[in-house]
């Protein structure tokens, strides 16, 4: 079960039938960019001129990740990104993948082919969904869908209207690995294009830190060495730093315990490197709750004691809150 939404179910459908918020929130506009490509990768098969409204929905995504990039890592880890995984993990990949690129200081319209990129990798795997939601290993037909079905989405991007040739490239190459063991084509590292590199990155992050119905999540610390780890896979030092970097550790909506015992959730990023702690849990375990409103107890990672001793997961950090409680109005639903 899903280590945040299972807990977090009743205040994410409570929020739900608020009015909409005054200010711009980053969730709301990411759950309607999730909503508008669901619908569209679903009727893919019946367009022949999609690209403009695919890269509409991207720039929407791009816009939100923008407005607020702590919050916008955040809904990856408390999963408050409404939709069916399948979707919902492009719309995340999407997030990850903007967030680096920008850090890389790429141009904008190489940022939005990226984004557009991740949007759509999995297209043609979408109506096989259901198939692979399950414990056990894949059968031989199964695998053979999976290593497929970046030539299947590749093929329906053309045929709904996508010209773009870097766009087309990075679905095409997102499971390459440099050291030719991935699929469709067995490319090695000088066939790949960084842009498909950084996809692959965000997509294995995105699909390592989400829980399925199947397995539990891997903590974020975790995810990033298991993707870093492994120099014969992906051998790009100057991509590899600047991904660790972005997220770092303990990216926003991390929950962890502090040294001095503290529970939390991680809030912010500086440049520096420093992390905002909003405190959930006292050293002794009491919540820091007054009533139905969580006492403001704010820690930085610079100050004696509060440096992030470990992360951890729902059940073991025990708080329930939606994210409106702890980021205010920019993360209403």
């Amino acid at each position: 079960m899903n280590q945040y939404t299972s807990s977090l179910k009743d205040i994410i459908l409570g929020d739900a039938t608020a009015q909409a918020p005054a200010r711009a929130s980053v969730l709301h506009e990411l759950n309607q960019a999730n909503r508008r490509l669901e619908k569209l990768l679903a009727d893919l098969r019946s367009e022949n001129n999609a690209e403009s409204e695919l890269l509409g929905i991207a720039r929407e995504v791009i816009a939100a990740v923008d407005m607020n990039p702590d919050i916008a890592l955040a809904c990856i880890f408390l999963n408050q990104i409404n939709g069916t995984y399948a979707v919902r993990h492009c719309i995340e990949t999407a997030i990850v993948a903007t967030l680096v690129a920008r850090r890389m200081r790429k141009p904008n319209e190489e940022v939005l082919v990226i984004a557009a990129a991740a949007l759509t990798m999995n297209v043609g795997m979408l109506r096989h969904q259901n198939t692979f939601h399950k414990s056990s290993n894949l059968t031989s037909e199964e695998m053979s869908i999976v290593r497929r079905h970046p030539e299947e989405s590749v093929d329906l991007l053309r045929d709904a209207g996508v010209s773009d040739q870097e766009w087309i490239a990075c679905v095409l190459l997102h499971h390459e690995n440099d050291d030719g063991t991935g699929y469709p084509a067995g490319c090695t590292r000088d066939e790949i294009t960084q842009n498909a590199r950084l996809i692959s990155l965000a997509d294995r992050y995105c699909a390592q830190v989400s829980a399925r119905n199947y397995r539990c999540s891997v903590l974020p610390d975790q995810a990033l060495h298991n993707l870093l780890g492994d120099p014969a896979k992906f051998n790009d030092p100057a991509l590899a730093e600047q991904f660790g970097k972005q997220l770092g550790k303990y990216p926003p909506g991390a929950l962890v315990r502090l040294q001095n015992g503290e529970v939390g959730v991680v809030t912010q990023r500086e440049p520096s490197g420093e992390l905002h702690i909003h405190c959930l849990r006292d050293a002794a375990g009491k919540s820091l709750r007054n009533g139905g409103q969580w006492i403001l107890t704010l820690r930085r990672s610079s100050e004696p004691a509060c440096e992030v001793a470990e992360a951890l997961t729902e059940d073991q950090a025990d708080v329930r809150f939606s994210m409106k409680q702890i980021w205010g109005e920019q993360a209403s639903l």
